[in-house]
């Protein structure tokens, strides 16, 4: 059983960075894909971005392109998303999920595909 846990979060301004991070267990997270998604009140939980298991490939929702990173440390069992020029519409509960094994080189961008969760950190952008 994989458990995750992020951290980071909080309540910035406009403009601001922030660097969330999820440090995960298990023997086998080199060869999970790794991403972040977001859910704001009322809405839908919904995919920022991805990385696969070795770290080299990365996809971005196009709201967050050029914005935000994703990294990830797999000596270290860890992935973070820098998240830089925050707006208030960045404003969520960020969650981060891996995938089962085998997606070494794939970025999954849909809840179906990935089957950890983390609790979720807060994220609050303010104008």
């Amino acid at each position: 059983q994989v458990q995750l846990v992020e951290s980071g979060g909080g309540l910035v301004q406009a403009g601001d960075s922030l660097r969330l991070s999820c440090a995960a267990s298990g023997r086998t997270f080199s060869s999970c894909a790794a991403g972040w998604f977001r859910q704001a009140p009322g809405k839908e939980r919904d995919f920022v971005a991805a990385t696969s298991g070795t770290g080299g490939i990365t996809y971005y929702a196009d709201s967050v392109k050029g914005r935000f990173t994703i990294s990830r440390d797999n000596a270290k069992n860890m992935v973070y998303l820098q998240m830089n020029s925050l707006k208030p519409e960045d404003t969520a509960v960020y969650y981060c999920a891996t995938t089962r094994a085998g997606y070494y080189y794939l970025t999954p961008r849909t809840n179906l595909e990935y089957a950890y969760w983390g609790q979720g950190t807060q994220v609050t952008v303010s104008s």
